[in-house]
């Protein structure tokens, strides 16, 4: 999502400022993921998740000219060149006890939060502009479906769910040395589905994966999908045709798009 600057001195004057989290530790999950921890406040920290509006700066700058968020929401950005980028991001871990949080970066592209995790240190910074759900819901049984980037939101909706839970997890990462530790409850499958150097975004394997399902009896179900944006499109449309899921049954989520780093969309 490309930043808009906001220049109306009113929005300004009920403007707050950003949280500002700092870095204090890095290291790599698998060759393609880094998860950077950073710490802040309790509060801070229990407020920023689990869907984040993180504020990349640009790599080595450590005091960044960040924009500032109105009453309603809004994004205000400072004018002239700032060099922040907004993108957003699924906490994989939140402490607020220790004031903690763990936020997972997948390396491939060049985009600003790819090249700002690739140089990542303690002491660098990240700002937040906002939180918001994950939207996914619990039920008797669950479809999760996403690649590289979904996996801190479907490691939290596994963790979340109910021992009883049954249904499938459909993981696409590039091959065997990015599959993660990911606890589920006995009842659901968890497949690791490999691009096998196929680029990310250009595989059809989650599409095909989901379409060879047969949808579960009942209603007591819940399907969440994380991926690249086109891949989404496709899988929500066998969900809300084949399936025949109604909206409260389905939340769909594009964390990116093939060529460029986007934020979510519903």
């Amino acid at each position: 999502m490309e930043p808009t600057e906001t220049a109306d001195p009113a929005v300004d004057v009920v403007a707050r400022p950003v949280d500002v989290l700092t870095v204090s530790a890095v290291r790599d999950v698998t060759p393609a993921v880094r998860r950077v921890t950073l710490t802040a406040s309790g509060a801070v920290v229990a407020a920023a998740g689990p869907t984040l509006s993180l504020l990349v700066p640009r790599v080595g700058d450590a005091a960044p000219r960040w924009p500032e968020v109105a009453r309603d929401g809004r994004i205000v950005w400072p004018q002239g060149s700032h060099g922040v980028a907004l993108r957003s991001y699924t906490a994989r871990r939140q402490d607020p006890a220790a004031g903690e949080l763990d936020v997972d970066f997948v390396l491939h592209g060049d985009g600003p939060a790819a090249a700002w995790a690739t140089a990542a240190a303690p002491g660098a910074v990240l700002g937040v502009a906002s939180a918001a759900p994950l939207g996914a819901e619990l039920a008797g049984w669950l479809l999760l479906a996403g690649d590289e980037t979904a996996l801190p939101g479907i490691s939290r909706i596994l963790a979340a769910a109910a021992p009883d839970t049954r249904g499938i997890a459909l993981l696409e990462v590039a091959g065997p040395a990015e599959e993660q530790e990911l606890p589920a409850p006995p009842g659901v499958e968890v497949r690791w589905l490999h691009r096998a150097g196929t680029d990310p975004g250009e595989s059809t394997l989650l599409v095909d994966a989901v379409a060879a399902l047969e949808r579960p009896d009942g209603e007591d179900l819940f399907a969440w999908v994380g991926a690249e944006s086109a891949t989404v499109r496709a899988v929500r449309a066998d969900l809300r045709g084949r399936w025949g899921l109604r909206r409260h049954q389905h939340h769909a989520i594009g964390y990116w798009r093939r060529g460029r780093a986007m934020s979510p969309a519903g």
